[in-house]
């Protein structure tokens, strides 16, 4: 992934201004840290890319997600429609918030769609968790008019899209809040950390306080601060909001070559027989990070797959077995194998986990390989993937395997 493609003296320098100073907390110490805020620095850089009024960088993506939540009111009891094709931190989220997850169907997009979203809306919906899957977005302006119709509250995870758009608005900005990630695989990485952004004032104030134990962060001591809500710990550390920062600033190179190498390989592969690509709402705001490639059945997948294998192909992800991004793997969440109880199995699931019935989920993540865009790839080595996969491909959907 390109984030961990370009470390270099860039993100060097700005870790060593934390160093210099001994300030690891990103907060208070003022006098200490010689003006040097790295996390503030972090959430503006993402306000330049985004346009987003308010950022605020906490401990990762998953914390993002929770902080976004607890922005939009989203608690005990509450159903929440999420994707059965995601990071399972989305998921994961909601039933630590309190709330009800309610699965529904992906498209071809890669995320819910509004006909999935409306099916599995009921009087207790209070928000739709819409996560913009695998660097695209999904039918972002069919989805908003549904929230709004509906009147439920629309929360964004785009921590796999950061970079990309709709119609000139970046995916995260669209309902009450949205998140990013920036872990160790993603466009652009802090190591470990995610920003929440909003343009809603109020919202920025509550996550805000809620990531750091309800500090008001009001005065220059912060053991007389106030605490207006109860919150936790979802701070990120100096340190890595600093490597935050220089990542970031490469986002848009990043996605400049992204796109790039992305255009030269769906040209090469859309010349094979029985090969096609997820649908994108808006291909002009993609930030191509991966480049998804559609079989005609799960059967035909799961040879070319095989296929991979045997040649030594790398740097692709079939979700449908993967064990964290498809619900078909997620067994300890189906039969609830937790720690402790969670508010769920005191109020009661929504739906049977263990008998979900979703088809074209199935169908769709049966069908797609995916492929991580590198953004070092030279034209040689490009040309060179593209006639692994084209041999893997023909060879697995010859007639010998019909």
């Amino acid at each position: 992934m390109p984030g961990t493609e370009l470390f270099g003296a860039e993100e060097k320098k700005e870790v060593n201004d934390v160093l210099e100073t001994g300030i690891l907390f990103r907060y208070n110490h003022d006098a200490q840290r010689n003006n040097i805020w790295k996390a503030r620095e972090f959430e503006e850089e993402v306000k330049k890319i985004t346009k987003a009024k308010f950022a605020h960088a906490v401990s990762s993506g998953s914390t993002a997600v929770s902080c976004a939540l607890a922005a939009a009111g989203i608690g005990a009891g509450d159903e929440v429609i999420v994707p059965p094709f995601t990071f399972i931190a989305s998921v994961e989220a909601v039933l630590f918030a309190g709330a009800l997850p309610v699965f529904a169907e992906i498209d071809e997009s890669l995320c819910l769609s509004p006909e999935g979203i409306r099916a599995a809306i009921t009087p207790k919906t209070k928000a739709v968790l819409l996560v913009h899957m695998c660097g695209g977005m999904a039918r972002i302006d069919e989805i908003v008019a549904l929230c709004k119709e509906k009147n439920i509250a629309l929360v964004e995870d785009a921590g796999q899209a950061f970079g990309a758009s709709f119609k000139g608005t970046f995916v995260g900005l669209f309902g009450k809040a949205g998140s990013y990630s920036f872990d160790f695989f993603k466009i652009a990485t802090a190591g470990e950390g995610g920003v929440f952004v909003t343009n809603d004032e109020q919202a920025y104030r509550h996550a805000e306080t809620y990531s750091d134990h309800g500090h008001d962060h009001i005065g220059n001591n912060r053991g007389m601060e106030n605490h207006p809500i109860v919150g936790f710990n979802f701070r990120i550390g100096e340190l890595n909001a600093a490597v935050g920062v220089a990542q970031t600033r490469r986002v848009p190179y990043v996605i400049k070559k992204n796109r790039e190498n992305k255009a030269f390989l769906t040209a090469e592969l859309s010349k094979i027989p029985g090969v096609s690509f997820s649908k994108l709402a808006d291909p002009a705001g993609d930030s191509a990070t991966f480049l998804n490639l559609l079989l005609p059945d799960t059967a035909s997948a799961k040879r070319v797959v095989e296929e991979f294998n045997n040649a030594g192909v790398g740097g692709f992800n079939y979700w449908f077995l993967n064990m964290y991004h498809f619900i078909n793997q997620w067994d300890h969440l189906k039969n609830m194998k937790t720690a402790a109880p969670l508010a769920i199995q005191v109020l009661g699931a929504p739906q049977d986990y263990t008998k979900l019935q979703l088809p074209k989920s199935q169908e769709v993540v049966g069908r797609l390989i995916s492929f991580g865009i590198r953004v070092t790839w030279t034209e040689d080595e490009m040309k060179a993937l593209c006639a692994k996969i084209k041999a893997c491909i023909q060879k697995a959907l010859s007639p010998i395997h019909a």
